[in-house]
């Protein structure tokens, strides 16, 4: 009995997740779609104007001053990452990578689905000097855009093959986290980390004295985000570090995990409110005298052919060679056509992969190149992904072929 309902409770959150997604991902498409046409009219200077307003909190001499396009992509975007820990946490835990049988396939998949697409951004641009700075923008899947493409398939898709999806994109979040932290901060101040760490001291003593209310670790996150903008680390790494803290296994008086009610709570904010917002922000390129020429420069190509190609090379050649040495099976219910078809939609960075382009690059002059290569690379993967699941057939059997 106990052990059905926590199934039943275990498919239920996968249920919610993946409806919250499919919706916020056809909302997505819809806020990008509205940024191209605000910067390709007569909108285009108030589009501008409203993301260079600038916006200022100060207490005393201490001033954070930003204009609201930055506000976005680092105040908002570092909600969004205190969601993907909070993701993270639980999936590692009790849920689809919680154990080596079900951690293996998507693992390897998003390590495939990162290394490819880099090399592939690399072999590009390898003679293109500071344009070398943003290899890690293809290494991105956009979970929402990919499970709202899958959402327009109906039942045509396994359940288990949106699981799968998620869970590359899950780990592929992880290492987008780990590739932040490491290849784009800023010149660091040892004090703004010393209060950092403090703050990071505080979130484990909570969770070390079993504390469920949730206010207490967002109190002490907000501090902890403060420092890590002021000492040059990005700031969304903040949102990761609270998420870890917060606790899992330790239940509130009525046997809800703090982990699972704030994750509740936040999940539709960031599918229909920051994910969009964030998406209207980046989204807007002008295609005033842009020709095809201009997709072939090495930057945008390097980005949409490290998604298209490299996002799929990297996913299904991960797969088919785990699956063939017997180390992993496919997702059940799902055919190897149908697998290539979510390993093209692993392609769909769109979101992660803007906003890591724009810590990759300052420079007014990458904007456009950046969002050309993302918008171009997502598109062909979207439409790509479609098709094959489109014509897939359904499930034969779940061993490799023998070659």
């Amino acid at each position: 009995m106990v052990i059905g309902t926590a199934i039943r409770k275990t498919t239920d959150r996968i249920s919610d997740f993946l409806r919250l997604e499919s919706a916020g991902g056809l909302l997505l498409a819809a806020t990008a779609a509205l940024a191209l046409i605000c910067s390709n009219t007569p909108l285009r200077v108030a589009y501008d104007d409203l993301l260079n307003i600038p916006v200022e909190i100060r207490f005393g001499s201490f001033a954070i001053a930003k204009p609201l396009l930055l506000w976005i992509n680092d105040g908002l975007m570092a909600i969004f990452f205190l969601v993907v820990g909070l993701e993270v946490k639980r999936e590692v835990i009790e849920g689809e990578l919680s154990t080596p049988a079900q951690i293996v396939l998507p693992v390897a998949a998003g390590l495939g689905g990162m290394v490819v697409p880099a090399l592939v951004f690399f072999l590009i641009n390898r003679g293109s000097g500071a344009a070398l700075n943003g290899w890690a923008i293809p290494t991105a899947t956009d979970i929402a855009f990919a499970l709202g493409i899958l959402s327009l398939l109906g039942d045509r898709v396994p359940v288990s093959l949106k699981i799968f999806l998620t869970a590359v994109a899950i780990a592929d979040d992880l290492g987008a986290i780990v590739i932040i932290a490491l290849f784009y901060t800023a010149d660091l101040s040892v004090a703004m980390l010393l209060f950092a760490a403090v703050a990071v001291a505080l979130l484990i003593a909570l969770n070390l004295f079993k504390v469920t209310r949730i206010a207490p670790y967002i109190i002490v996150g907000v501090f902890l985000w403060v420092f890590v903008l002021k000492s040059g680390v990005h700031a969304t790494l903040a949102g990761v570090a609270t998420a870890f803290a917060v606790p899992l296994k330790t239940a509130d008086a009525e046997g809800h995990a703090p982990l699972h009610r704030l994750e509740h709570g936040l999940h539709p904010w960031v599918a229909f409110g920051v994910l969009p917002i964030f998406a209207f922000a980046n989204a807007g390129v002008s295609f005033a005298g842009i020709t095809l020429a201009a997709l072939a420069e090495p930057l945008p190509l390097g980005i949409a052919a490290g998604l298209f190609a490299g996002k799929f090379v990297g996913v299904c050649g991960a797969s088919a060679v785990l699956i063939g040495l017997g180390l992993a099976k496919l997702p059940a219910g799902a055919s190897w056509p149908q697998l290539a078809g979510v390993a093209a939609l692993c392609g769909v960075g769109f979101t992660m992969s803007l906003f890591i382009g724009s810590l990759a690059f300052e420079g007014p002059e990458y904007f456009t190149p950046i969002r050309l290569g993302v918008i171009a690379g997502s598109l062909l993967s979207g439409i790509g992904g479609y098709m094959l699941l489109r014509l897939a057939p359904g499930h034969v059997n779940t061993t490799a072929p023998r070659a």
